[in-house]
């Protein structure tokens, strides 16, 4: 259950250790005489880590991108594999980082993404390090990916058919994506977790099958409601489908019932599945598996937030939503000590907002403005 707001306990990563009491406050100037680790205000601590290795993509789906793309930052801008692995170290042994997710962009197009994972895991035996992708190029790498050390991956995955699938990225590589998932699987990226975005009229239809085709294979699905978050700025509220709507769209085929284990943090809500009797209200035999829905706009999990983002340029962003970004990597290549930098991260997240205000958006609410910054250039 999260905890409401104004009530500081944020725990351990995986929901070991006891409460850290940091009382709430309203002044933005981080207290000296506090707990280490990347508190704010309201009492959470954020251990988990994205870090983003490139805002550059090979696809152009209509909810993240425009057609055309957008204009990439120089290679000098962003961060190189020794500074990624530097502001790592710091985040896990100076700030108490528990879990490292690897975001682009697309992290495959890096040319020495191996060598980025290979030696993470050198410097963090112990620490999960996962990798979100779009799954291009994925069959060729999965295999060295698992050898240099990485954890698991997720893959994003709208459909399953070709032409939606080329709708929705403007790109024909279905194929490829569905051989690196598979790849995934074969070389032990488990357990391997897709990423839906359900988009009215286009493929929210195809919910109940996709799901069938994931628990077969034994892949985690997540539904992923659609965030203000596209280039175009074309976003609107009428136009997403919503948890409340996907769980009945799934409930023609299934039943979902709340997940045993602790959400504990994590951006889904989960659901174990079982086969719904036809014509009744029924389930029908054992759990299939379960299934995610990431309702971040209608039913938002900021209360329990763990999250720290750091964009490819080195920048960090305390919220996915944040409209403030900090910037780390100029202070590193500027000399700054291990130190100073994390200081500068804590001071970052200690501003964190309370909330994103996001579930308001099309209610006649105006506390939540779209960031400048797409998902492609956020980092996941």
């Amino acid at each position: 259950m999260s905890v409401p707001l104004g009530m500081p306990q944020p725990r351990e990563a995986g929901g070991s250790g006891s409460a850290v009491q940091v009382p709430p406050s309203a002044d933005p100037a981080r207290p000296s005489a506090m707990p280490a680790g990347l508190f704010d205000r309201y009492g959470r601590r954020a251990t988990d880590m994205r870090l983003s290795l490139t805002d550059k993509c090979n696809l152009r789906c209509t909810y993240c991108m425009p057609a055309e793309g957008l204009e990439w930052l120089a290679k000098q801008a962003v961060m190189t594999a020794e500074e990624i692995v530097r502001i790592v170290r710091i985040g896990v042994d100076l700030l108490g980082v528990r879990e490292l997710r690897l975001t682009g962009g697309e992290p495959l197009v890096r040319a020495d993404l191996i060598d980025i994972i290979a030696a993470l895991r050198q410097a963090h035996p112990e620490l999960p390090i996962s990798m979100t992708t779009n799954g291009v190029g994925l069959d060729k790498k999965a295999a060295a990916l698992k050898t240099a050390g990485l954890s698991r991956i997720n893959v994003s995955l709208d459909s399953l058919h070709e032409e939606t699938f080329a709708q929705l990225t403007r790109r024909p590589f279905l194929d490829r994506v569905l051989a690196g998932v598979d790849a995934a699987w074969a070389a032990g990226l488990g357990p391997v977790k897709l990423n839906a975005v359900l988009m009215r009229g286009i493929n929210d239809a195809e919910s109940p099958a996709l799901l069938a085709w994931a628990l077969d294979r034994r892949y985690e699905l997540r539904f992923i409601e659609q965030m203000p978050l596209d280039a175009d700025h074309g976003w609107t509220r009428q136009n997403m489908i919503t948890a409340a709507e996907i769980r009945e769209l799934l409930s023609a085929d299934y039943v979902l019932s709340p997940d045993s284990r602790a959400r504990d943090g994590a951006p889904a809500e989960r659901f174990e599945v079982r086969r719904r009797v036809a014509g009744s209200a029924d389930a029908s035999g054992p759990v299939l598996g379960t299934v995610g829905i990431i309702a971040s706009v209608t039913e938002p999990f900021c209360s329990d937030c763990r999250r720290t983002r750091i964009t490819a340029e080195g920048k960090i962003m305390s919220c996915l939503f944040s409209r403030e970004e900090f910037d780390l990597l100029g202070m590193l290549r500027d000399g700054a000590s291990d130190e100073q930098l994390a200081g500068r991260w804590q001071d970052a997240m200690w501003v964190k907002p309370k909330a994103h205000g996001m579930d308001h958006v099309g209610l006649g609410a105006a506390d939540f403005v779209q960031p400048d910054r797409s998902m492609s250039a956020i980092g996941g």
